[in-house]
């Protein structure tokens, strides 16, 4: 499995060490990297992160508050010069605790734990997954309420941070959900992601224009990363 990692540090230097021992490790890609807390906000409410190399002695904002305040925080290895903070970092669930400078073997070992968790995580939602496609709806909680919804209803679904909005008929939802949950949620067969903040069903496609989907009179962009695969789909099913 890939695994995408976002380094937080102040120093160039650390970033530099922990850039050269991932290209050693095939499934690991560092996705950005950050000078302090403040800016990695952005970054993981715009990208899937699965692990962070965090700091904690960072100006402005420590790695450890910066942790307490996100919502679904990924995994989490702490590297840091200062071993008083390891018992505070093990009490946020952190992952690791690396203390600079470290050699390639240690970086190894806590990312290989990171990796376990990560697959056990992953078997668990697929097995979920499955029991939950079992039939043509799901339920997802809005405004305090759990609303069935079927799937055949979904006309697209829109990335919000940490929430998505799924266009529906007659209606909009608002649910504390991330774009990698809700599609592992979907039947496969009927709903694509063309972008980091849209999923489409396959069914509801009005047309494609360039770098446009037309969905019930709404234009949504295709992705730079979701353009080939996704017209290589279009394209099998074109009329010769």
């Amino acid at each position: 499995m890939e695994i995408k990692a976002l380094i937080i540090d102040d120093e160039p230097l650390a970033q530099d060490v922990i850039k050269q021992y991932a290209q050693k490790l095939p499934d690991l890609t560092i996705a950005a990297t950050c000078c302090e807390a403040i800016c990695a906000h952005k970054i993981l409410q715009e990208q899937e992160i699965d692990l962070l190399f965090l700091d904690i002695n960072m100006p402005k904002l420590s790695g450890i508050s910066f942790l307490r305040n996100l919502k679904n925080p990924p995994l989490v290895i702490f590297t840091t010069a200062y071993s008083e903070y390891a018992l505070e970092g093990f009490e946020l669930n952190a992952i690791d605790y690396l203390k600079k400078p470290f050699s390639f073997e240690r970086f190894c070992k806590a990312y290989y734990r990171a990796e376990e968790q990560l697959l056990l995580r992953e078997n668990a939602t697929k097995a979920n997954v499955a029991d939950k496609k079992a039939g043509d709806f799901l339920f997802v909680k809005s405004n305090k309420k759990t609303y069935k919804v079927k799937y055949e209803d979904i006309f697209y679904i829109e990335g919000l941070g940490d929430y998505i909005k799924l266009h529906i008929k007659d209606n909009k939802l608002v649910t504390n959900l991330s774009m990698k949950k809700i599609i592992d949620l979907l039947p496969e067969d009927q709903f694509y992601r063309i972008h980091k903040s849209f999923i489409i069903s396959l069914d509801k496609i009005d047309s494609v224009e360039g770098n446009m989907v037309s969905i019930k009179g709404n234009k949504l962009p295709i992705g730079n990363s979701f353009r080939q695969d996704f017209t290589e789909f279009i394209n099998r099913f074109l009329a010769d």
